[in-house]
């Protein structure tokens, strides 16, 4: 964690959400980008959202490239065996504790977004959107390639999803309003 300095002092808050919740601990064991275990528990880590574990990113040459394994990898290598002490927020659809999670007192939510291996998933929380934005200026992690937005990504994946056209151009362009030219391709975040 000793890039994490800069996190120092992340304070954990309370929401009225999480009234009467009791905080947990336990080691850390990684399952993928945005969900741990914390001894026995099950943790969706709060306000963020990262990569599927069979999701690929398109790097700026152009190849595609494994990002959600190898975001695990780097959650892995930082965060395996560790303790942590979350704050339960909610339970979600698959029975997850959905938690603010601290190991040596810092918040790993802002440390994955900030380190570009996660997204702040402003659908459930603007806590971490401060995070991405320093996070993309600088380009790091995933920033420095292109990727379909995780939830996007996994509604594509759901059954009765629609199938991609295969004809026709795939890549959209607009002019903006200050006449700059843009292009959108497949798996861009934005």
């Amino acid at each position: 964690f000793a890039d994490m300095t800069a996190l120092r002092g992340a304070a954990l808050s309370a929401t009225p959400a999480a009234a009467g919740k009791l905080e947990f601990s336990g080691k850390v064991r990684v399952i993928d980008g945005d969900t741990i275990d914390v001894g026995r528990a099950r943790v969706r880590l709060h306000g963020i959202d990262a990569p599927e574990q069979d999701q690929t990113c398109t790097a700026a040459d152009g190849r595609d490239w494994p990002c959600g394994r190898w975001v695990t990898q780097k959650v892995r290598a930082t965060l395996e065996g560790r303790n942590a002490t979350c704050q339960p927020r909610d339970i979600d659809r698959y029975g997850r504790t959905v938690a603010r999670c601290l190991v040596d007192g810092q918040d790993l939510g802002a440390y994955l977004v900030r380190s570009g291996l996660a997204f702040a998933y402003v659908k459930y929380s603007t806590d971490y959107v401060g995070d991405e934005k320093s996070s993309r200026r600088a380009g790091k992690g995933l920033h420095a390639s292109q990727l379909q937005d995780p939830a996007a990504f996994r509604r594509a994946k759901q059954p009765g999803a629609p199938a991609q056209a295969s004809t026709g151009c795939l890549i959209k362009g607009n002019i903006s309003s200050k006449g700059v030219r843009i292009y959108h391709s497949p798996g861009q975040r934005d």
